[in-house]
Order: structure tokens, then C-alpha cells, then sequence
């Protein structure tokens, strides 16, 4: 157990952390490791985050398993599933430890199995609740601390239930409020449901970041294209995308010089499928089915001449003890040159220069290396 006896408590809350204009969301299922080393493939800058990981299962499962990472994949942010202060902040110094650059706390997955562990988006109706476990891990760690929210639950689901909520929080110095735009019901709908059924309520957001313009609000919910997340950005700090960055993944690709300022020409699939291949290597070596990889690649040619045939190969052969890394120019043999070399155009005059320009960080991660566990 870490001591936390001799930390000092801040005696103020600054803000920690920057503003990221675009993210992509916590999965479940979805955003593991090898999700996180692909996306980085596509986008250098986009805060990734971990799936959700709850504070039993890190202090009592398999480390390595759930936390384990490779530098390349950050910015990294971890998601926390939890509600004691005592076991989150343990779990916080062991983020820190590891090298997470930011903590996240999940309140907003409705599921069943989360609520009965008094997690997630039932700790709306605890707004006190989450403030003292923001505060006792801001209290441990200069990481930032941030909450991933809905609009509201159940009858509480008003825009002033919502802001008195995102108040008492703020007291205890949260760095950002990742705000999806659609309230859930936490009887009655299943998680996907909640996905999808409750409208979404943009507004609500946008007037949340005019009446609190001190605050960090980024934003989240059926954002499906960069323009969209543009318009969003005229009103929010961040956009958080989810489902659309799973789903088309290569929508990324014009993120670092559009939103980040970077001068790096944007990646082409050729690229992408290059930087893949010695990790692969890497994990094929270590005797890892390659299906735990390749699930993540299907939507890379979303749309394109070639990609039935992509998504057929990884699916069929992925699985097999035999998969080796080979199948990915295998799967990619009927997809056109003019679409593995076609880069997203850039329009510098659309760059937000004004966010933080990240455009310096080591490209050295372009050629990942075998697998690294940290």
C-alpha cells in the first residue's frame, strides 16, 4: 500500500493539465493497447484513453494485464471506475508510477454490473460524493484529474441538476469535465440504448461552458466528423469522439495539422499499415494471436475498393496459430495503390493555432519496436 501520510495537500486548486482539442473516447471492449499503438499510427497528438479499469481489479488482479503499455501510445489517459477516495487514490499513485498522463473517473456507464458497484453514472445523484474522491486524488498526484459525465440521469436531468452537479466538482479542483451530451436511464435502458435513445443535448453543453468559462468542457456524443468537431470547438475546449473513431478510424488522419498545429504531412494507410507490421512482429514473437491485433484494423479501408476482401482476410486468418504478420499485405493485395497513398488534404488556414502545438514530440515512435511494457 502506498503511504499517503507525509504528501502535502495543495492549498489551492490550479488547473493542471492542458486543454486537448480532440480525443478519443474510453471503450469498453474497445480502447485496449493495441487499439491505442494503431491509432497512434494515425494521429501523434489525440489524447487516447485506456478502457475503463476499476480500482478492485488493479488492486487486486493482473497489473500488467490491465495497465500494461507502450510509450508510444501517449498521451494516455486512464479511466477509473470507482467511488472509495482511499482506493482511487491508490490506484492513482500507481498511475503515476507507471507514467499515465492523466486520471479519469467514469461517471457515466450505466451498465447493471457498474451500478451495483456504486460507480458510474449513479454518482450523479453524489455530486459531494465525487468531489471528495476528485479531491483525495488530486491530493496524491500532480497528474489532472478529470470526470467523463452525462447530462443527467433519470428525473435528474435538468441543465440546472447538471451545472449544480459540475459546481460542487469544480470545488474540488477537476481539471476537465468531459460531457456526454445525452442523459441516461439507469432502469430501462441497456448501455448501448443509452448510447443512442436519450436525445442529445448540445446546447446544454455549450451554455454550460458560457456560464462557467472558467472551466475546462469538452464535449462528447454522436460526433462523426471533423467539421463537426470544428463547429464544436467554436462553443467547448475539447471534442471526445467515440463509435465514429472506432468505426472509421482513418477520419484521424488530418487531426494533428488540423487541430494541433503539427507540420508533419498527414499519414497515408501505407504508412499506417508500415508502422504496424514490426509490432506485430513483436507480439507474434511472444506467441499472441494476432486476432487480438487485427480486430481493431477491420474499418481501416471503411468505404474503399478493397476492403471486403480486408476485412475477410483479417477475420478468417486472424485467429489461426498459423497468422503471421504477412497477412496484413495479404489483406491489403486488392486494395488500389491510389487509396494505401491518398493523404488527407490539409488546409493550413483551418489549424487552431492557438491550441498547444505538439508538433515537436519524437517521431522516432513511427518505427515501433517490439513490445514494451511499462
Amino acid at each position: 500500500m502506498h503511504d499517503l501520510r507525509h504528501r502535502d495537500r495543495p492549498t489551492d486548486y490550479e488547473q493542471r493539465g492542458q486543454a486537448w482539442p480532440v480525443s478519443v473516447a474510453p471503450m469498453m471492449d474497445r480502447t485496449d493497447r493495441h487499439y491505442r499503438f494503431f491509432m497512434r499510427q494515425i494521429t501523434r497528438h489525440t489524447l487516447l484513453y485506456t478502457e475503463m479499469v476499476t480500482t478492485g481489479a488493479i488492486l487486486k488482479g493482473e497489473r500488467e494485464r490491465l495497465l500494461g503499455f507502450d510509450l508510444r501510445e501517449k498521451p494516455l489517459a486512464l479511466q477509473l471506475g470507482g467511488d472509495d477516495p482511499r482506493e482511487l487514490t491508490e490506484c492513482v499513485l500507481i498511475a503515476a508510477d507507471l507514467g499515465y498522463d492523466e486520471i479519469n473517473l467514469n461517471v457515466g456507464c450505466p451498465s447493471d454490473r457498474v451500478q451495483k458497484g456504486s460507480f458510474g453514472a449513479c454518482l450523479m445523484a453524489e455530486p459531494q460524493r465525487v468531489a471528495d474522491a476528485v479531491a483525495a486524488m488530486r491530493q496524491a498526484v500532480q497528474l489532472p484529474i478529470t470526470v467523463k459525465h452525462r447530462i443527467g440521469i433519470d428525473d435528474l436531468d435538468t441543465y440546472e441538476h447538471m451545472r449544480s452537479f459540475v459546481e460542487t466538482v469544480a470545488s474540488a479542483g477537476c481539471d476537465r469535465f468531459s460531457v456526454h451530451a445525452r442523459k441516461a436511464w439507469l432502469t430501462g435502458l441497456s448501455p448501448k440504448e443509452n448510447r443512442h435513445v436519450p436525445p442529445l443535448r448540445y446546447d446544454d453543453v455549450y451554455r454550460l461552458k458560457r456560464d462557467l468559462p472558467h472551466l475546462n468542457i469538452e464535449i462528447n456524443g454522436g460526433v462523426t466528423s471533423m467539421d463537426g468537431a470544428e463547429h464544436h470547438l467554436s462553443h467547448v475546449d475539447g471534442v471526445m469522439i467515440g463509435r465514429a473513431a472506432y468505426d472509421h478510424p482513418f477520419l484521424f488522419a488530418e487531426v494533428d495539422t488540423r487541430f494541433f498545429g503539427s507540420q508533419e504531412t498527414p499519414p497515408s494507410r501505407r504508412q499506417v499499415l508500415d508502422g504496424l507490421g514490426p509490432y506485430l512482429t513483436g507480439w507474434h514473437r511472444l506467441g499472441i494471436p494476432l486476432s487480438r491485433i487485427t480486430r481493431h484494423l477491420m474499418h481501416l479501408f471503411n468505404g474503399q475498393p478493397g476492403a471486403r476482401f480486408w476485412r475477410r482476410t483479417l477475420s478468417e486468418n486472424g485467429p489461426k496459430s498459423a497468422c503471421d504478420p504477412g497477412i496484413l499485405q495479404i489483406a491489403a493485395s486488392r486494395v488500389p495503390d491510389s487509396v494505401l497513398d491518398h493523404r488527407p488534404p490539409v488546409d493550413r488556414s483551418k489549424v487552431d493555432h492557438s491550441s498547444v502545438d505538439r508538433s515537436n514530440v519524437d517521431r522516432s515512435m513511427a518505427v515501433p519496436p517490439s513490445p514494451v511494457a511499462c
